[in-house]
């Protein structure tokens, strides 16, 4: 299959959520209840649910997108080139109706794709869930019912890994260690987000994080289709 994808039809995203509150403490009390509910497994096991709930932000229902990476492939006449923008902010519903509009005017054909790593079961759920709540309309790649499954326009280097093995989670960080990719965790990783945003409103270096992961699943797609990674000044970023 991936010998037949035009690089140029793919669109490589990544996505950055937290919390909606900065605490547990901060939810209305409707929602404290909902979410040791959620929670009620590993309540079981002694934690706490204001312990826990640095974890909402995996949840769609309990989280929210700060940040959307989207980047895309393009010749440049000396190669190869890959461009990533960034769409981030505190105005979630802003996040989306801007990506949404971009995604459906660049790449909205039955030709385009969204590639993630994790993103079948993370990313591209996630959206489309925070775009229902907001009142965004669905793109087109993202909105998948009713489509078969050799209709739904969607790629995970994670999956591509797997090679039909379901047993286990490879993390991004892994795979570019394998591979001989530079690390996109050299400043912070996902576990530090909900404090780098919350506790230290550092949002520009969240976004440099998740703009270092596009790149990051853009080279590993170059490697599983047996091509040259690309090189560092044929990478560039816009906000």
């Amino acid at each position: 299959m991936l010998e037949r994808i035009n690089l140029k039809n793919v669109l490589v995203i990544d996505i950055e959520t937290v919390p909606q509150y900065a605490s547990y403490f901060e939810l209305p009390e409707p929602w404290k209840e909902l979410w040791k509910k959620k929670m009620q497994r590993e309540l079981k096991e002694g934690l706490s649910p204001e312990g826990l709930y640095q974890r909402a932000g995996i949840f769609a229902e309990f989280g929210k997108i700060i940040c959307i990476c989207a980047g895309y492939f393009y010749d440049n006449g000396d190669g190869l080139s890959f461009k990533v923008k960034a769409f981030y902010g505190d105005d979630e519903k802003k996040i989306l109706a801007e990506f949404c509009e971009t995604l459906n005017k660049s790449f909205s054909t039955d030709e385009h794709m969204l590639c993630g790593h994790n993103s079948r079961e993370f990313d591209f759920p996630y959206i489309a869930r925070r775009c229902l709540v907001n009142g965004v309309e669905i793109p087109h790649l993202l909105n998948n019912s009713g489509k078969k499954p050799w209709e739904v326009q969607l790629l995970d280097t994670m999956d591509m890994w797997k090679f039909g093995d379901y047993k286990s989670f490879t993390s991004l960080n892994l795979l570019a260690e394998v591979f001989g990719i530079e690390s996109p965790k050299n400043d912070i990783d996902g576990s530090v987000v909900w404090s780098t945003y919350w506790i230290e409103k550092d949002l520009e270096r969240i976004k440099n994080y998740c703009m270092k992961d596009v790149v990051t699943v853009a080279q590993l797609l170059l490697k599983f289709k047996g091509l040259e990674l690309l090189k560092e000044e044929n990478i560039s970023f816009t906000n």
